[in-house]
């Protein structure tokens, strides 16, 4: 007679990759929107109920947004929603990207090409785009996700790897849209991309040291009230 372990492991042989990203797709959009309280624990066994899967694509699932430091593991206690961001928390890594961003946006000017400036230019675009998808949440959370991939192109072309593997372990974007859903903040950013890809364009290391300084003092600055 089949074990039920058995059983399981013949489903995860033939289970196609995109039942774990449509899993993790589902509660990264939880997650981001709140629908997920920080904090909260995420029982692999009712979400594997909900979604109608079983209980393996939802384990890698938790396991990619771990890496992406949405969910805590624990021994003996399983996941967790990441928790919120502190005040003191989110002052000190703003502080710390005051330090190494406008520097590693000034290098990326000397390393710019004609393809990695398309290649921002597609990110942007894609950020502002709103036909798809439809649901607010999953447009929020698509966002967040594309400018944490705008920034982190930045740093790849600042040819600074210390400085881009140092922010991208903080996964500073995915928790900055996580403290507050407002529509506000993205449009506001959208604008402040357009500038620093005007820095770009002109080849002006001073001007994209000063505008990637200016979006993060303005991000800083839209969000600091959720604290309040």
């Amino acid at each position: 007679m089949t074990s039920s372990a058995q059983r399981e492991g013949r489903r995860a042989s033939v289970r196609p990759s995109s039942v774990v990203d449509g899993v993790h797709d589902v509660i990264y959009h939880r997650l981001m929107a709140l629908e997920i309280a920080p904090g909260a624990r995420i029982p692999i066994d009712a979400l594997a109920r909900e979604l109608d899967v079983s209980q393996t694509p939802v384990r890698e699932a938790l396991s990619r947004l771990e890496r992406e430091g949405l969910v805590r593991k624990e021994h003996l206690i399983g996941y967790s929603a990441a928790p919120q961001w502190t005040r003191k928390q989110f002052e000190d890594l703003y502080a710390f990207r005051l330090l190494l961003e406008p520097e590693a946006a000034r290098l990326a000017v000397h390393n710019m090409t004609p393809e990695a400036l398309a290649l921002l230019e597609g990110t942007a675009a894609d950020m502002g785009h709103d036909g798809a998808p439809e649901d607010r949440n999953a447009r929020y959370s698509r966002f967040a996700r594309a400018d944490a991939q705008f920034h982190d192109d930045i740093m790849r072309l600042s040819g600074n790897e210390v400085i881009r593997s140092t922010l991208f372990s903080q996964h500073v974007h995915l928790h900055i849209f996580r403290l507050m859903f407002h529509t506000r903040v993205t449009q506001e950013a959208l604008e402040e991309h357009e500038e620093l890809l005007a820095a770009f364009r002109a080849q002006d290391p001073d001007a994209a040291s000063r505008a990637m300084r200016e979006h993060i003092e303005r991000s800083r600055d839209r969000i600091l009230w959720a604290f309040e």
